[in-house]
C-alpha cells in the first residue's frame, strides 16, 4: 500500500526534518539494493549495519524521500526527509496504520515448532472463502511482520502471520503492532532453550502473543499444564488436543493421515500425527471466522508441504525426505517417530545437530540416541558435533562423520538402491546440501 506524506507524519513517531515537494504517494523500502524510482527509502540501524550510511545512494537511485535516525547527515536533494530516534519503530508504526487501515481480521500462530506448517495449512483453508494474505515463508520477527502489511493487498479480508521469538519481548512486540483477532499457539517446546534458560521461560515469551490480542478474539492453544498455568488472556481460550475425546484417528501412514473431528472427516497428505494436531488449530481457526466445515476440508485436503518441510524427492536409486528446515528435540522426536513407524525398510535417518539448546544440548542429542533403539530395521548416519552423542546412544547400524561431504559419499557408496533416507537438523547444519547432491 502507498502512503501519502501526511499519512506517515500524522501516524508515526517521525519527525519533519524538511519538505520541497510533498505531493503523491509512495511504498517504502529499507533495502537500497531493491528500492525503486518513487519510494521512500527508510533507514533501518541494526548492530551489524546502519542503513543512514546509504540515504545517498537510495536518492540517487530515485527515492523521493526518506526517513533517518542520523541527525547530522541530512541530503535536502530529495522532496522530503523525515527524522526518528529508532526507525524500526517507525517501520512497525507504518505497519500497524495500514493494518488498521484496511482492517483485515487477523491470526497471528506462535509456537516452538510447527509455525510455518501451521500457517501454511491456515492458508489453504482460510483462502478457500476470504481473500487472504500471509507472511512469507519464515519472515517472522518485527521485520518480517512490517514487509508482510506492507506488501498486503487493499482488498484482504483475512491476513495471517508468524511470530517468532529469540528473547522474551519478542513475540508481544509483534503482537502490538499486529493486534491479532485470533491467536494460534502450535506447542511449548524447547526450541531456543539455551536463550530463555527454562520452559517456563519460553511458555512466557510464547504466550505473550495475547497480550495485545483482541478481548473478543480467541486464543486457540495446543493444551498442555504449562499452557494452562502461563496463559493470562482473559477473553476465551479455546483448548486443542490430539488425545481428547473428539479425535478419532480413522488412518494414519505413509500416504497421509485421516481422522474424525467433532462428527467431521478430515484428510491430510501429509503424514504425522503432530500434523493431525496442527490441523485441528486449523479446523478450529476456520470455524471461529465462520468457514463451513466442508471448504475446511477441502484446504486441508489441498495443503502441500514446503520447502525443507518434509519435501519427498526420488531419485533414480534413493527416496529423500527432506525436513531439513530447522530441529529442537520435540519436532525431532515426531518426525523420527512418524518416519519409523510409517517406513519399511531398507531405511536411513541422517541427523544433524540441533542448535540453541544451551545447557541441554547433550542431554537433548542423548535423549534422541535413546529414543532409536525403539526402532529397528534402519540405518543411522550422523554428522556434526553434538550428534555424535545421538550416534554413541544408538546401539544399531550406524556411522558418525564430521563433513556433508562425507556423508555424500557414504550414502553413495553403502546404501542400497531404494533405501528411503530421512534428513533432519538444525537450520546451521544445511542437511538440504547433501539432499542436493543426491538429487543430482
Amino acid at each position: 500500500m502507498k502512503l501519502s506524506f501526511k499519512q506517515i507524519a500524522d501516524n508515526t513517531s517521525a519527525n519533519i526534518i524538511f519538505t520541497n515537494n510533498t505531493e503523491g504517494s509512495f511504498n517504502i523500502s529499507t533495502d537500497t539494493r531493491t528500492i525503486k524510482n518513487g519510494e521512500i527509502y527508510l533507514a533501518i540501524k541494526g548492530e551489524n549495519f546502519d542503513g543512514n550510511k546509504y540515504i545517498e545512494e537510495a536518492i540517487k537511485k530515485g527515492a523521493v524521500g526518506y526517513i533517518t535516525s542520523d541527525k547530522n547527515n541530512v541530503f535536502k536533494d530529495a522532496q522530503f526527509g523525515f527524522y526518528a530516534e529508532n526507525t524500526e519503530i517507525v517501520y512497525l508504526e507504518i505497519a500497524n496504520f495500514i493494518r488498521k487501515f484496511i482492517n483485515p481480521k487477523v491470526v497471528a500462530v506462535t509456537g516452538s515448532s510447527g509455525k510455518t506448517t501451521t500457517k501454511e495449512m491456515l492458508y489453504s483453508v482460510i483462502s478457500q472463502k476470504y481473500k487472504t494474505h500471509k507472511s512469507y515463508l519464515n519472515y517472522n520477527n518485527q521485520f518480517g511482520l512490517c514487509r508482510t502489511i506492507l506488501e498486503m493487498p487493499e482488498d484482504t479480508e483475512v491476513l495471517i502471520i508468524e511470530a517468532g521469538m529469540r528473547a522474551l519481548g519478542d513475540v508481544e512486540l509483534i503482537s502490538k503492532y499486529a493486534q491479532p483477532d485470533i491467536a494460534v499457539l502450535t506447542n511449548i517446546g524447547t526450541s531456543h532453550i539455551g536463550l530463555l534458560k527454562s520452559r517456563e521461560n519460553i511458555a512466557k515469551a510464547k504466550c505473550e502473543i495475547t497480550k495485545y490480542l483482541n478481548p473478543q478474539g480467541k486464543f486457540i492453544a495446543n493444551d498442555s499444564e504449562l499452557m494452562r498455568k502461563t496463559n493470562t488472556f482473559n477473553g476465551e481460550t479455546i483448548p486443542v488436543n490430539i488425545q481428547s475425546d473428539g479425535v478419532i484417528i480413522l488412518r494414519h501412514d505413509k500416504n497421509g493421515s485421516e481422522f474424525n473431528y467433532h462428527k467431521f472427516d478430515y484428510k491430510l497428505n501429509i503424514q504425522g500425527e503432530h500434523n493431525i494436531e496442527n490441523a485441528l488449530l486449523v479446523i478450529e481457526t476456520g470455524l471461529v471466522l465462520n468457514i463451513e466445515p466442508e471448504l475446511i476440508r477441502k484446504g486441508l485436503l489441498e495443503y502441500k508441504t514446503v520447502e525443507k518441510r518434509w519435501e519427498i524427492d526420488k531419485t533414480d536409486k534413493f527416496t529423500l525426505i527432506n525436513d531439513s528446515y530447522n530441529a529442537n528435540p520435540e519436532s525431532m522426536s515426531a518426525v523420527l517417530k512418524t518416519f519409523l513407524t510409517l517406513y519399511d525398510a531398507p531405511m536411513a535417518v541422517v541427523l544433524g545437530d540441533m542448535g540453541e539448546l544451551g545447557e541441554e544440548a547433550e542431554h537433548s542429542h542423548i535423549e534422541i540416541g535413546k529414543l532409536l533403539n525403539n526402532y529397528c530395521n534402519f540405518e543411522l548416519i550422523t554428522v556434526g558435533n553434538l550428534s555424535k552423542l545421538i550416534y554413541d546412544n544408538f546401539e544399531g547400524k550406524k556411522s558418525h562423520h564430521k563433513t556433508n561431504e562425507d556423508v555424500v559419499k557414504y550414502i553413495k557408496n553403502n546404501l542400497e538402491k531404494g533405501t528411503t533416507i530421512l534428513f533432519k537438523a538444525s537450520r546451521v547444519m544445511k542437511l538440504e546440501q547433501i539432499v542436493e547432491e543426491l538429487k543430482k
